[in-house]
Parts: structure tokens; C-alpha cells; sequence
């Protein structure tokens, strides 16, 4: 085994680049301890497929270590009706004049994987179940956050509806803008989980994901697909449009 050197390395401009791009994007997948982003300094950062392959590897220790302190009891905060961000932002991986056009006359919810009842669902059959109301705080992995007024389904009385494996290991959704993304089951079941149709009191307007978007204060906002247009239960890793780009999949807050 060769003998470590005790040394400060020395790293050339182009390598001091490459650690800080990656110190931004271990920040951005969920953090690092200083430990971790020491051991860097130990890769080759000109070897990419080695690089990708030590933060991958602490991408899925932390996604280990957030599930292990989530807890079911634990609520984000909430606040009142004047705390609310107003205007509240618009956010997307795309511009806001490319917001899906969705006809909501004829919207359908499709549900698949491990659940009993595989039946499409309405708005108007979404409406029909227990509402809930939150006003809770978005937080941006950009570093912005904004507080809004959500209300609609809890998602446990939604997945207890059509009979879901409560057992399974994922939830997933898909999306109208292209977008995907996914769930522990853990967090799909926490009380302030929900299937959003409203925003302030009113439908959700296009800007800010209608006909139906997942809202999960204890996520970060990526978490929060919009437009979505079906939902399956899996014990099959689902991944995500970011989280397939090196984002932490877990990101609670």
C-alpha cells in the first residue's frame, strides 16, 4: 500500500476549479461534512468517471442518513395568512411561456403499481375526499424561499383510498412539463403531504403546477412536482428529472 504523504497538495488553477465546481455540487446535492469534501482532495480530478463515483457514494450515504432522521411526528413550520410571499415566485427548469395547457375538463389521475384500485381519478372524485390546508414554507435549493397557502389531499388518505402497499418502498410521479420525480413512503405518509389542487384559497393556476402538484414542506422544492398526471407505488427506485443528474434524492429539511 503505498505510504500517504503528509504534504499539503498542491493544485493546479484548472484542478482548484474543478474542487470548487464540485464543492457547489455536493452543496447542491445535500451536503457534505468537511471530512468528506477533505477525502476529495485525495481523487484525481481529472478523472471524472472516479469523481462521479465517490459523490454518487456520499449522495447515497446522505440520502441513508436523512431517512434515518426523518420522523413521521416531526411538522414543518407553519404560518399565518400574513406571512405569505406575495407575489409568490414562479419556478421551473423551463421559462414561465412554456407552462403546460392543460384541459382540465377531461384531466384524469392514472394510478398504477402496488395498489388494489387501479380506477383514473377526476378532479371532481379528488375534491370529494378530506381536504387539508397548510401554509407552509417552499425552500429552493437556488437558496430562495417563499411562503404560500396549499390545500387538497393529504397523500396517506389518498393512498389509503386506492389501496396501496403502504409497505412499498416509493412513490413516483409523472408529470404534463415532462417532469418526474419520487418519494420514500415515509414521507408520502407524513400528515403535512399532500396532493395540492388549490393555491390561496382558489384552483392552482398554471404558474404554479394545476391541475395538481405534490406539496411536501419537508423537502426542498424540487421535491414538489407539478401538473402531475399519474402516481404509481413501487418498490423499484424511480429516480427523478434532477435527482438522475446528481441531486440528492433523499432532501429533506
Amino acid at each position: 500500500m503505498p505510504e500517504r504523504k503528509s504534504a499539503r497538495l498542491v493544485l493546479e488553477p484548472a484542478q482548484r476549479t474543478a474542487l470548487v465546481n464540485a464543492q457547489r455540487r455536493l452543496l447542491l446535492r445535500g451536503g457534505l461534512s468537511l471530512g468528506g469534501l477533505a477525502m476529495l482532495t485525495g481523487c484525481n480530478l481529472q478523472d471524472g468517471d472516479t469523481f462521479d463515483k465517490v459523490l454518487w457514494a456520499m449522495s447515497r450515504w446522505n440520502d441513508k442518513v436523512q431517512a434515518w432522521l426523518f420522523r413521521q411526528d416531526k411538522l414543518a413550520p407553519t404560518y399565518g395568512a400574513s406571512d405569505i410571499t406575495k407575489p409568490f415566485p414562479f419556478n421551473a427548469f423551463y421559462p414561465e411561456y412554456n407552462v403546460p395547457d392543460i384541459d382540465l375538463s377531461d384531466y384524469q389521475l392514472e394510478v398504477s403499481g402496488l395498489v388494489a384500485d387501479k380506477k383514473a381519478w377526476t378532479l371532481e372524485n379528488l375534491r370529494r375526499l378530506p381536504q387539508a390546508s397548510q401554509i407552509t414554507r417552499l425552500i429552493c435549493i437556488e437558496g430562495w424561499s417563499a411562503i404560500g397557502q396549499w390545500g387538497g389531499v393529504p397523500l396517506k388518505t389518498f393512498l389509503q383510498r386506492i389501496g396501496a402497499d403502504l409497505t412499498a418502498r416509493y412513490v413516483g410521479f409523472k408529470c404534463a412539463d415532462r417532469y418526474y420525480s419520487s418519494i420514500d413512503m415515509a414521507t408520502a405518509l407524513h400528515p403535512q403531504t399532500i396532493l395540492a389542487l388549490d393555491f390561496g384559497g382558489t384552483p392552482l393556476p398554471p404558474d404554479f403546477g394545476n391541475p395538481l402538484r405534490l406539496r411536501v414542506p419537508t423537502k426542498l422544492g424540487f421535491k414538489n412536482p407539478k401538473h402531475i398526471m399519474a402516481i404509481f407505488v413501487t418498490n423499484t427506485y424511480p429516480g427523478g428529472y434532477w435527482e438522475d443528474q446528481g441531486y440528492n434524492w433523499f432532501s429533506g429539511i
